[in-house]
């Protein structure tokens, strides 16, 4: 599947994130937490990663859903 986009991504990580009570002393809930708010305010750097990652063929082994 070499045609994703960043913001599929982004929003698999806020499913994972969301899977998850909110509880400030998880490490697991901060760490995804803080991840995506950090992807969320640099999307313009993370699309392009996305987008260089697509082209190595990293996403190719991806199942379409």
């Amino acid at each position: 599947m070499k045609d994703i986009k960043a913001e599929r991504l982004l929003a698999e990580l806020d499913r994972l994130r969301k899977d998850l009570d909110k509880d400030p002393t998880d490490l697991e809930w901060v760490t995804l937490h803080h991840v995506f708010c950090f992807v969320s305010y640099k999307m313009t750097e993370f699309r392009k990663y996305v987008e260089e990652e697509a082209k190595k063929g990293s996403f190719d082994e991806l199942e379409e859903e």
